[in-house]
């Protein structure tokens, strides 16, 4: 029998885990957030890469609550990686996440469907408490529930809440702390706990009585027979039993001829067979079905019109990431330049301040701004998410994607890889077929990210005015869309090629509930922001600032008295040519970066870049970028601020200036900016990404592969851009 973690310190305060379970789109996040509010933590499941959130609360002085929010669950026979984690946990007593008690969050307007895998992790004898949420949309609805009935045939304690409002969330924490007082009790030094009557909604037949038996004893640690069931039926794919356990398991099952496939379709019936009339006894509905969810998805769901409203609202999407951060970007921008200039009137001058100044300050301004932006991309697909209509973009979407190789499921990480395609990457864990999700994990990347956002907004200003279309779109919102949409067409295209490279023998299904379009809890969408924008600040930050470091010192310095030959020669081709003071310091500036350390290795990869209409100084920009994109526009102002004399300005003012010294022309004319955006549309430049990949696939092949094809398209097509328009 599993036994409480009891942690008995100066205070004698006792430690419990407790799991919080649910279908997808039950509320778990909702009720997670309430009851653990800011003290929680995002990790992995020992072993994997499966996300995890950790909370903790107090149901009283002496009683802490360590909460691990499981993945979304349909049911103990898994279909995807995140169902296997809980069936991983839930077969292994000794796992650390195994849990004390179970909160089992289930959506009261889905009842019916919502207690399949109650029932299964009932019958597995865990305390638990049922939390009927949604409560408040229920009685909208007319949906009544005899609570004290329910409560007393599901032999479990049960709550009406709402994790929209918080309602009854206290009660919810006052019945938890009855339930752990009653298994175990402050005084027992021993667990007391007796399971729940097993086998409640499913009784196992003869066949499979045997074989939980026969489990059991070759492994005394279980505590139900049902749990020796999931055994029988997944051992293989259990990684805490040992190969001789494995194989005696395998001889029992083999030895019993026992059909697994047909045996999980037959309790599942069963378990609905018992379900389905215990539900309709004790739950009322006064009102008709939600006419609302209906009438939507007749229009959101549409053969025509639901694909034509998808495109309107990523449009939408693009445009208010242009639009609404205007503002902010400026005040931003703005505070940095002030902080540069009273850092530059305040502090001596000398070789720190500079580095404070051209290096940290610029630096990390190149990144700050674009908080606004990444803001609210975040903001508008949490929006998205929370009403319901992403699960309608997947099933939407399905058909479509099954023909490039893909799965509905897929359309969820393509659009999360327009945040970031590390936890998009990630996301394909709920892509049963092997096939499909190693296709989305190597197109996804295609998708332009929020780090390529700086990127983009810097150089669209060199292509495209700021006018207005039809009074109501922005030129350069458009364009913005333009790359994003260049970015899915070549995702689908390599995932066309992918399909009929890649050989796999499973067959394709897509499985999804369509939740109920509700309004969303801002709450949620905010602290869901925050999060997003934090880590992307601070993860970005590290290597920001530790790259605009080196850039600095690479830049300032050079081989012994090569600056000062390049300062001297700058000075006679100002007297030359007349020069007045701010153009001769320009002048020697820019020689004097050309001759540092940083200019050397710029001017290294110039015959590589140059066909593609990139100097020396993009070329530093490029590798740079190749630890993350969004430090091209750190790199980018922390080499056009060093050795400038002149007042701090905005980045894309500095490069607008920027003249090629072969041609005379701008550097960053229509073919150049042209040649660039292709680039970072296409290019792999990422490490992060390719070492997410490498953990996902379990190989080195595939990151290696992404990586070349990738960059060696953006090559080819940023050189066709460049020739043609040059």
């Amino acid at each position: 029998m599993h036994r409480a973690e009891v942690k008995k310190t100066a205070s004698k305060v006792r430690t419990f885990k407790v799991g919080l379970l649910g279908n997808p789109n039950c509320g778990k996040s909702s009720v997670f957030n309430y009851l653990t509010g800011l003290r929680q933590k995002t990790g992995n499941f020992p072993g994997v890469t499966v996300d995890k959130k950790t909370g903790s609360f107090y149901l009283a002085s002496d009683l802490k609550i360590v909460l691990t929010d499981f993945p979304g669950t349909y049911s103990l026979y898994p279909t995807s990686q995140e169902e296997r984690i809980v069936l991983r946990t839930f077969t292994n007593a000794e796992d650390p996440d195994f849990p004390d008690a179970i909160i089992y969050i289930a959506d009261l307007t889905q009842l019916e469907k919502h207690l399949l895998l109650f029932s299964q992790i009932q019958d597995l004898g865990i305390p638990m408490v049922l939390a009927l949420n949604m409560a408040d949309l229920a009685a909208k609805r007319g949906i009544q529930v005899k609570r004290e009935q329910l409560e007393k045939e599901l032999q479990v304690p049960v709550v009406l809440i709402s994790g929209r409002t918080g309602h009854h969330i206290e009660k919810l924490k006052e019945r938890l702390k009855n339930v752990i007082d009653s298994c175990f009790p402050p005084s027992a030094d021993k667990e007391c706990f007796k399971p729940q009557r097993s086998q409640l909604f499913y009784r196992q037949t003869s066949q499979e009585k045997r074989i939980s038996q026969a489990i059991r004893k070759l492994l005394p640690g279980l505590q139900s027979d049902y749990q020796a069931l999931l055994i029988a039926h997944h051992y293989d794919s259990l990684p805490h039993l040992s190969k001789v356990q494995k194989q005696k398991v395998a001889d029992i099952v083999e030895g019993e001829e026992f059909d697994e496939l047909r045996a999980q379709v037959e309790e599942t019936m069963m378990r609905f067979k018992q379900l389905t009339p215990l539900v309709r006894k004790h739950l009322a509905k006064a009102g008709s079905e939600n006419l609302l969810t209906s009438s939507l998805d007749n229009i959101l769901t549409h053969r025509w019109w639901g694909p034509l409203i998808f495109f309107v609202i990523m449009l939408f999407v693009f445009q208010a990431i242009f639009s609404w951060a205007s503002y902010p970007m400026d005040w931003i921008d703005s505070g940095f330049t002030n902080l540069s200039n009273y850092l530059a009137r305040t502090l001596p001058e000398n070789a720190l301040t500079d580095l404070l100044i051209n290096g940290i300050v610029a630096g990390l301004g190149g990144i700050v701004i674009f908080v606004p932006q990444i803001a609210i991309l975040f903001f508008l697909i949490g929006i998205l998410e929370e009403v319901g209509y992403l699960a309608r973009v997947v099933y939407l979407f399905d058909g479509l994607m099954q023909r490039f190789g893909l799965s509905g499921r897929s359309i969820v990480s393509l659009i999360s890889g327009g945040a970031c395609a590390i936890p998009a990457i990630m996301s394909t864990r709920t892509i049963s077929n092997w096939k499909e999700r190693l296709i989305t994990i190597l197109v996804t990347p295609f998708i332009s990210c929020s780090a390529r956002i700086p990127v983009y907004t810097v150089l669209i200003a060199f292509v495209v005015p700021p006018k207005k279309v039809w009074w109501i779109f922005d030129q350069q919102g458009l364009a913005f869309m333009g790359l994003y949409l260049i970015g899915i067409f070549a995702a689908l295209g390599s995932a066309y090629t992918l399909k009929h490279i890649l050989k796999a023998k499973e067959t394709a299904m897509l499985i999804i509930e369509l939740p109920e379009y509700r309004l969303p809890i801002f709450r949620n969408i905010l602290y869901h922001v925050r999060q997003k924008v934090r880590a992307f600040v601070f993860n970005a930050g590290k290597i920001i600032l530790m790259i605009s470091v080196l850039l600095w010192g690479l830049a300032s310095y050079g081989p012994p008295g090569a600056l000062e030959q390049a300062r001297q020669t700058a000075l006679e081709q100002a007297q030359s040519r007349q020069l007045d003071e701010q153009d001769t310091q320009n002048l020697i500036a820019a020689k004097e970066i050309e001759a540092s350390y940083a200019g050397l290795l710029g001017k290294s990869m110039e015959p590589l870049i140059k066909p593609l209409g990139y100097d020396w100084k993009i070329g530093i920009a490029l590798i740079t970028s190749f630890a993350a994109r969004e430090v091209f526009v750190s790199t980018m102002s922390t080499i056009y601020s060093i050795g400038s004399d002149a007042e701090p300005m905005r980045l894309k003012d500095r490069m607008a200036q920027d003249i090629n010294p072969d041609t005379g022309q701008p550097t960053y004319g229509l073919a150049t900016a042209v040649s660039l955006l292709l680039f970072y549309v296409l290019a792999m430049q990422c490490m992060s990404t390719l070492a997410v990949v490498r953990r996902e696939t379990g190989s080195w092949k595939w990151p290696a592969l992404q990586f070349f094809f990738m960059t060696g398209l953006a090559y080819l097509v940023s050189l066709m851009a460049y020739q043609s328009l040059v």
